[in-house]
């Protein structure tokens, strides 16, 4: 329990230091329905209070359980909230898509970052990120969409770690126990995209990653020789999602 509260305390300092640097006072995110989100939210609320605005982007193609929970969330910590439908803008483009639901999925993240960007230009504040540690090394994220953002608060936090971060943080039952989903379209799964649950990336992300094991180290621990591939190819070629873009050196 002091971990967690001790990990609280880190990201809310960091929070209200990183948005200070800048000389502005509010902060903007888009509140998806998720778990991610709502972790964000309730910490930004304890940071900002009044000074965050949350804002949910839903679609056509988004599940009513989403706005329902994001709302109940926002009505349990008193979160000020707006709801802007990207469906407008999605139906007039969507012709061009031929119904590609990858492509679906990344032009909606994109819509929901240029109406989050827009409402933060408004209110003078930043965007703050919502993508945890396992969607990023994975690249599981739109590039200049759900991955652009100021500040992310908690980009070094594992997927299933979150899960007993937002208990002890007191999310709501219902985003606690819903399925992981982008929510890009009807019945969309985020572990079902993936082709594994969390828990077992995330298992295999931490002897990879954190604590560099060889792959000899890796398959005397019990993983599988192609998930240690699928992965670690996975980590690789999604690794210019999480860099600034090149520039040549003249």
């Amino acid at each position: 329990m002091n971990k967690i509260k001790n990990i609280k305390q880190n990201l809310m300092s960091f929070l209200k230091e990183e948005v200070l640097k800048t000389g502005l006072k509010k902060v903007t995110l888009g509140l998806s329905g998720g778990l991610d989100s709502a972790v964000v939210a309730v910490l930004c609320k304890e940071v900002f209070d009044d000074n965050l605005n949350c804002v949910l982007m839903p679609s056509q193609y988004s599940s009513k359980s989403s706005v329902e929970d994001a709302i109940e969330l926002c009505k349990k910590f008193d979160i000020k909230h707006e709801i802007v439908s990207i469906e407008p803008m999605l139906s007039a483009y969507l012709k061009n898509m031929q119904e590609s639901s990858l492509r679906i999925g990344n032009f909606s993240a994109r819509l929901r970052m240029s109406v989050l960007y827009d409402i933060s230009a408004r209110e003078n504040s930043l965007v703050v990120g919502t993508s945890n540690k396992s969607e990023l090394l994975l690249g599981y994220g739109t590039i200049f969409g759900d991955l652009a953002c100021a500040l992310n608060p908690i980009g070094n936090i594992y997927k299933s770690d979150l899960f007993e971060f937002a208990k002890y943080l007191g999310v709501n039952d219902s985003i606690l126990k819903k399925a992981p989903s982008a929510d890009f379209y009807e019945g969309q799964s985020d572990e079902a995209d993936l082709g594994y649950s969390y828990s077992k990336i995330d298992s295999l992300l931490k002897k990879m990653i954190d604590e560099n094991r060889s792959k000899d180290e890796l398959l005397a621990l019990g993983f599988e020789d192609e998930f240690i591939e699928t992965i670690k190819k996975r980590v690789k070629i999604n690794e210019f999602k999480r860099r600034l873009p090149i520039i040549a050196k003249i």
